[in-house]
């Protein structure tokens, strides 16, 4: 993807990407991410890394309950958000 491409498709991962619960999602983990209804989320760390993660629970949302715990965990614990 071009640059201009790249950063659009992250501005619109960041505002949403998870339904209504976009904001929590970048206030608590701080990536660019999307979910799927099948439990999946890819979250993306721009130039530095992407990750998926896939459980199926979902919570009211609509968005995977163990993955978003794991990855406001994961960006917790390394400190490795856009934030």
């Amino acid at each position: 993807l071009s640059p201009s491409r790249t950063k659009r498709t992250n501005a619109l991962m960041q505002t949403c990407g998870f339904y209504d619960e976009a904001g929590q999602f970048t206030f608590k983990v701080g990536l660019p991410g999307k979910s799927g209804v099948g439990g999946g989320i890819v979250a993306v760390h721009p130039e530095k890394y992407a990750i998926a993660v896939w459980s199926p629970r979902l919570n009211k949302k609509g968005n995977s309950y163990k993955g978003m715990l794991f990855l406001e965990e994961f960006t917790t614990k390394t400190k490795l958000s856009i934030f």
